[in-house]
């Protein structure tokens, strides 16, 4: 293999090797993503829950309010009794009686409703407590690791960034420009083998004459069909020799 498209293709093995981390730094990027979107889920629920109990307590309050309310009417009904002149006065208040009485047993009903609400909303916020509490420590737990892993991944990066950077020092510039320009839009595929007389980027057969031209391996070819730079393996390159 001629030495410029065998740097090419070292090149090409690097870059692959800095773009295989992506999808490993992504993963582990999601993994932590997914813990922290559920110990989200669960602080929203807690404080749902606490809205609720705000809400609870807020109504019996109230009810609470008007219970002593009409107990100081149903205790103002009967100082009146002694100042009744008809039947039509004494009609009224029986009626304002018995409706302070309905308001009464109404607001107590109401009053017991709620508090069994607040006794459920009570145990729900402590069950949501404790799932927040283990959801909190497996993500503190995903982080650590995470951080871990892409702080290995870095330092791997870095050194394989270097590697490249000489590389693209020692490689004629118009050559890495042409192979850059290929990468924008074919990536780790800027520099295939062919196997079986074919472009292994675009699987497209070569022809005769194209072939040939690779096989000399006296400069950078790239493939008629799709435009990669193409190269024989060291292989298939003793092969076509013998």
């Amino acid at each position: 293999m001629n030495k410029h498209l065998n740097e090419l293709v070292e090149l090409s093995a690097l870059d692959k090797s800095i773009d295989d981390f992506t999808p490993l730094i992504e993963q582990a990027q999601k993994k932590l993503a997914r813990k922290v979107t559920k110990r989200d889920d669960v602080s929203e629920k807690i404080e749902t829950i606490n809205g609720q109990i705000e809400d609870a307590i807020s109504k019996i309050a109230s009810y609470e309010e008007q219970i002593k309310v009409q107990n100081e009417q149903l205790n103002q009904g009967v100082s009146k009794m002694d100042a009744v002149k008809n039947e039509k006065e004494l009609q009224a208040l029986q009626v304002e009686e018995e409706l302070a009485k309905e308001r009464v047993v109404f607001a107590n009903e109401e009053i017991d409703r709620q508090n069994g609400v607040l006794e459920v909303r009570k145990k729900e916020l402590e069950d949501a407590n404790t799932e927040f509490e283990k959801i909190n420590a497996e993500t503190e737990k995903v982080a650590v690791e995470v951080n871990e892993k892409l702080a290995t991944i870095d330092g791997s990066k870095a050194k394989l960034f270097g590697e490249r950077e000489a590389k693209t020092i020692a490689i004629d510039q118009k050559i890495l420009a042409f192979y850059e320009k290929i990468r924008v839009w074919a990536r780790n595929t800027a520099v295939v083998p062919v196997r079986k007389q074919a472009c292994f980027g675009c699987y497209m057969k070569l022809n005769d004459s194209a072939y040939a031209e690779v096989i000399k391996d006296e400069e950078i070819k790239t493939c008629p069909n799709c435009g990669r730079i193409l190269h024989l393996e060291p292989q298939a390159q003793e092969s076509e020799a013998s």
